[in-house]
């Protein structure tokens, strides 16, 4: 039922981006999504796209593993695109291609719906490069080392960096948890795949139930284990393995400060992303 679920996941390769530095793949990922929302135009984010592959071969990671992430917002995807698709407006005149009392479909709703699902697309699929490339360990050392100038006002870090690895972590173990209550449900006799969305939404309540309780001994035993271990937080506690920049993430660096700046030319001498009516209907 969740096996396309591949958020928070690890796929165990030696590789260019692997090999990075957690702190440097962060970066990279907040420049990757800041160039998404700056492309003004369908031809830099052709240019991000672009990135994104050459990323993704560099990674050796299957395109297809990486594309199954995009499974999980799907239906998100499509909602917002079929809301843009008729309910878009703006300031200029509308190229209406079909009209319906208070529903409108223009040439500019369907631009701006075919651009709005490729930015959706293009930021879910690399942030899933980053979570398939570091392992949560990693990521959290990344995170912690980032936000460290936010301890002199004794902002918690630490705690902060470890709850988000935690629930990293947990994210394929309660995807299992689900999948086997959903076999021992549809052993009993459940049917969670005809119906109407009423009837699918309550055959969903007998899986949620048991989940939740599983969710709640599992973050009980954690707890316990870390009582145990006599583990009281971030104070005296040393690294196992120092991160370092190397030449990979000084050429990552690079190749993101390009990026960044070939979208800003690319917004600045061919315009908007409506500018391709503007040569068809004043042609």
């Amino acid at each position: 039922m969740l096996n396309d679920v591949t958020f928070g996941q690890y796929y165990p390769v030696r590789s260019f981006v692997h090999n990075m530095d957690p702190r440097a793949k962060i970066v990279f990922m907040i420049a990757y999504i800041v160039a998404i929302f700056l492309a003004k135009n369908f031809f830099a984010l052709a240019a991000v796209t672009a990135f994104l592959i050459l990323i993704v071969l560099l990674s050796r990671v299957p395109f297809g593993r990486v594309l199954r992430s995009v499974k999980m917002i799907l239906f998100l995807i499509v909602f917002t695109a079929v809301l843009n698709l008729f309910f878009y407006s703006s300031g200029a005149e509308l190229h209406i291609i079909w009209h319906w009392k208070f529903i409108t479909v223009s040439w500019e709703s369907v631009i701006n719906m075919i651009f709005l699902a490729m930015r959706l697309f293009l930021l879910v699929m690399g942030t899933s490069v980053l979570t398939l490339t570091t392992t949560p360990v990693a990521l959290t050392d990344g995170i912690e080392s980032l936000l460290t100038p936010l301890k002199w006002i004794r902002f918690p870090v630490h705690e902060l960096a470890l709850i988000m690895s935690i629930a990293l972590r947990f994210i394929p173990t309660l995807m299992d948890e689900t999948n086997r209550i959903v076999a021992a449900q549809k052993a009993r006799g459940a049917n969670f795949e005809t119906g109407g969305l009423i009837k699918r939404a309550k055959a969903v309540i007998p899986v949620l139930i048991p989940l939740l309780v599983s969710a709640f001994r599992r973050a009980e035993d954690l707890g316990d284990a870390m009582d145990a271990r006599c583990y009281s937080g971030a104070k005296g506690r040393t690294k196992y393995k120092k991160l370092v920049f190397t030449w990979r993430d000084a050429l990552g660096l690079i190749f993101t400060a390009a990026l960044i700046t070939g979208i800003v030319f690319l917004n600045l001498y061919l315009g908007g992303k409506f500018a391709i009516l503007d040569y068809f209907f004043t042609k």
